[in-house]
């Protein structure tokens, strides 16, 4: 009961929703969380871990995701979405394409980035949207996000496809409501499907509505893709779990402390993750038990 599933996640339900049906596919007391929101009115990928994989889901949440999305340019939203209250401008002049691929590109780097107020964000312990029917309309500090490519796929006023690809945190509906400020006129997220997490794909997905007997779960190495490896003899890799400090000098570039390294016994099998650390020791980060 240890591994990785892919949900196709459907419209109209939270993550945490997916969440509690996965449940319903494992036995009672079984570990089970989502590696990155998706909204409700969101589709596509949702990779969920399942016992031990549990922790090693701050390693899928970095990983890099792509996303297909609809603008509608010439209105606003409350939830900067399809979803909230919209108000639509009627004085809005329409942008030509090229203003639209001009606009964009302003998108595409290490930007500052702030996240919508109908979020999941917490500010002093408390989700964004919470203070949002609250009537506290949080104010939400930008943050630094990577966007590493925006491509317009299709435009005919007032709808904008678009496909993305960016690093963990970014908001696509953030990208929409500010390239309908920069324009002028508005924008919002009209449909959002998440077609990528790392290597996982929307194709592996499967449906909430899938039979239990039919649920396979990808392995556990799966979650360590992006990070670097390295092959420890059984010994040491025992008295890591045993939690001492390891002298084991790595090679470069394997060294640097901030980056967790998968580690793999000789028989190929995945047992977990360590740190380096000064003076050519080793530590473990987490480590998986049989």
């Amino acid at each position: 009961m240890n591994g990785l599933l892919v949900i196709d996640k459907p419209s109209g339900i939270t993550s945490r929703d997916v969440v509690n049906r996965v449940q319903r596919w494992f036995p009672r007391k079984t570990k089970i969380g989502h590696t990155g929101t998706l909204d409700p009115l969101a589709t596509g990928v949702l990779v969920v871990c399942i016992g031990q994989a549990t922790r090693l889901a701050d390693y899928v949440q970095a990983m890099g995701k792509s996303y297909a999305s609809c603008f509608r340019l010439g209105a606003t939203s409350t939830t900067d979405d399809a979803d909230g209250q919209i108000t639509e401008n009627r004085a809005a002049i329409p942008p030509t394409r090229q203003q639209v691929d001009d606009a964009l590109i302003h998108f595409v780097g290490e930007i500052e980035q702030v996240p919508p107020a109908v979020s999941a964000l917490k500010l002093d312990g408390v989700r964004a949207y919470e203070l949002v029917r609250q009537g506290k309309g949080p104010k939400l500090d930008a943050r630094v996000v990577s966007i590493r490519d925006i491509r317009v796929k299709n435009y005919d006023w007032p709808w904008v496809d678009v496909e993305v690809d960016c690093g963990k945190g970014t908001y696509i509906r953030s990208i929409a409501r500010d390239l309908g400020d920069m324009l002028g006129c508005g924008g919002l997220v009209q449909t959002l499907r998440r077609t990528r997490v790392g290597l996982f794909t929307a194709e592996q997905g499967i449906t909430i509505d899938a039979d239990a007997a039919s649920v396979r779960l990808l392995p556990l190495a799966m979650a360590v893709t992006t990070l670097p490896r390295v092959t420890l003899e059984p010994d040491i890799v025992k008295r890591l779990q045993d939690g001492q400090f390891v002298r084991h000098p790595l090679p470069y570039p394997l060294g640097n402390p901030t980056q967790p390294i998968a580690v793999f016994q000789p028989t190929g099998e995945f047992v977990g993750t360590i740190r380096a650390m000064p003076g050519g020791t080793i530590k473990a980060d987490v480590m998986i038990r049989g």
